[in-house]
């Protein structure tokens, strides 16, 4: 294998120092902007009110086989969670649904895992080594997402207790920040 030198080092006029003098400030005076806005730059809500009158068809079997549909948890909260092992930021945001599901223990409240196609023991595997007691439903076909519309993993619906889709959260979200559980409780109300 055969290096290749690194290249050599451009010779600065005169001129170089203050124009990299000026990107410097302009670049401290951008992130000084940004510090001092604080929450004027916060990002804008990342529940999307959903529009579509009724949800959309979901029957999915669980690990152990056993069916499930959305009619079947009329009367509760639903976090419905598209989702898949390989994807880092749908593990990542699992940690917080356990804390949001914790926090919420005894309300009408249910979390489904809708798996994106994987097979049953590699889902399976993975619901055994992270301790995940979250129902787990499988879509072997990926028909769920299609009907949902789901394009990023993770994405999340939030489901009032009429069985009505309310809100849409595309990617991963903490679901134990402030917003995410004050919106869940006034589904809750």
């Amino acid at each position: 294998m055969t290096r290749v030198p690194p290249p050599a080092e451009p010779r600065h006029s005169r001129t170089a120092p203050p124009a990299r003098f000026a990107v410097t400030m302009l670049g401290g005076v951008v992130c000084a902007a940004s510090l001092l806005m604080g929450e004027g730059w916060a990002e804008p809500s990342r529940f999307l009110p959903w529009k579509d009158p009724a949800a959309p068809h979901l029957a999915l079997d669980d690990l152990g086989g056993r069916a499930h549909t959305l009619a079947d948890y009329r009367g509760s909260v639903v976090l419905l969670n598209f989702w898949a092992t390989w994807c880092e930021p749908c593990r990542a945001e699992m940690v917080s649904m356990r804390a949001l599901q914790q926090r919420l223990a005894g309300r009408p409240f249910v979390i489904l895992l809708v798996n994106y196609g994987e097979a049953r023991t590699r889902v399976s595997e993975f619901a055994k080594r992270e301790s995940l007691e979250l129902p787990i439903l499988l879509d072997p076909n990926q028909d769920a997402p299609r009907a949902w519309r789901v394009r990023v993993l993770p994405s999340s619906f939030l489901l009032g207790p009429d069985g009505h889709v309310r809100y849409g959260v595309i990617g991963e979200i903490d679901w134990v920040s402030a917003e995410a559980v004050r919106i869940v409780q006034e589904l809750l109300r």
